[in-house]
Formats: C-alpha cells, sequence, structure tokens
C-alpha cells in the first residue's frame, strides 16, 4: 500500500513541489507589496517636503503688509509745500507774477542786512505772495526776504515764512476790506496769514500759501 502510495506521489511531481511554490508565490507577493509600501512612503515623503518648500517661499510674500505700495513719484516740476526755493527760483516766480523786488543795498546776499535775499525761501511763501498780487490786482513790490537783519524765531524772515512790502493805498485797502483786524495794526487772512503794518513797509507771516 506505502509502496503504490510512493509510486502515486513519484508519479505526481507537482504534488509534491506545490507547498514550495505556494512559499515563493506568497514571498513574491510580500515583495511586491513591501516594495509598494515603500513607493507610497517614498511619495509621501517628497509631497511633504514639496509642501514645506512651498511654504518657505510663500511666507515673505505673506509678510508684506497688504497696504504697502511703490511711493508715486512727483510730478515734473512739481514742488512740496515744505520746499526751501533758490534765490533764483523764487525771483523766477515774481517775475511771472508781475511782483517785483528791491533792497537798499541793490544787492541779494542773505548774509548782508541790506540785500533782499530769496534764498532758502519757502514755496508757500512765494505762493502766497502771488495769491495777494493776483486777488487784490495791486502792485506788489517785495523788500524784505530770507537775509540776515530780521527779528528771530520760528516763523521767521531767515526760515522763509516772512516778507516785507512796499506800503501802498492800493494793498491797505484790499487788507481793510478782505481781512479781520485782530488789534495791533494787524490782520488776519481768511487761511490765516498774518499781515502787520510797520511804519515804513508792511511784514507778512505766510503760514500757507493764502488758499493757492
Amino acid at each position: 500500500m506505502f509502496r503504490r502510495l510512493g509510486d502515486a506521489l513519484l508519479s505526481c511531481p507537482d504534488a509534491v513541489r506545490t507547498p514550495s511554490s505556494g512559499h515563493r508565490s506568497r514571498d513574491l507577493t510580500s515583495t511586491v507589496i513591501d516594495r509598494h509600501r515603500e513607493g507610497e512612503h517614498s511619495l509621501k515623503t517628497t509631497l511633504r517636503r514639496l509642501a514645506a518648500v512651498g511654504t518657505a517661499l510663500a511666507l515673505p510674500l505673506l509678510a508684506v503688509p497688504a497696504t504697502a505700495q511703490a511711493a508715486a513719484p512727483p510730478a515734473a516740476g512739481e514742488v512740496s509745500a515744505a520746499a526751501k526755493l533758490t534765490h533764483s527760483q523764487a525771483t523766477t516766480m515774481f517775475r511771472n507774477a508781475g511782483i517785483t523786488w528791491s533792497s537798499s543795498g541793490n544787492c541779494s546776499d542773505r548774509n548782508r542786512p541790506t540785500c533782499t535775499s530769496f534764498e532758502q525761501i519757502r514755496e508757500d511763501t512765494v505762493k502766497g505772495a502771488i495769491t495777494l498780487k493776483r486777488a487784490s490786482g495791486c502792485a506788489l513790490n517785495v523788500t524784505g526776504g530770507t537775509e540776515t537783519g530780521h527779528a528771530s524765531g520760528t516763523y521767521s524772515h531767515w526760515n522763509g515764512y516772512k516778507l516785507d512790502y512796499s506800503l501802498s493805498t492800493c494793498v491797505q485797502n484790499y487788507v481793510n476790506a478782505n481781512f479781520s483786524y485782530i488789534g495791533g495794526n494787524k490782520w488776519r487772512s481768511g487761511s490765516g496769514n498774518v499781515y502787520y503794518r510797520e511804519s515804513n513797509h508792511w511784514d507778512v507771516t505766510y503760514y500757507n500759501c493764502g488758499g493757492c
């Protein structure tokens, strides 16, 4: 009986090899699964790294304030309200507006009290004179600018806030009719500039351009 069983097994070699083949199949399947898992893990790792790189690149962009933007350049020829002008720039503006100027020393040296200089005068002060000229229609002659020899202070001639004008009936009538008298021979314009009539000239403080 056992001999017949042995003969039967020998005659069916596949039956003998089946267990070994099964193990090889399972090993192969395990290998494929393991490699698949390794590939999946590698892909996830790569994706995480890419996400980290993307975040790092995005952070500097997020850090920029939403309202930040490049400052617009000034228009051609534009001068800011706080700008100081050269003597030449100021005289050009006065000349174009029909305003004259004079000095006892017939000079424009800022460091000589007998000169009339406009060096470092504020643009608003020059524009204030032009506003007065156009509004009043009066002849306007400047006798004092930024030269030395005047009283000191924040709103002084030297700092570019004041101009002296020759006295005239036309200017006096315009000031009386349009500005508010505040005492002490002083009048205040609607824009806040102060006109002080001294014995031989007008001393005007321009805090702004007079509504230019």
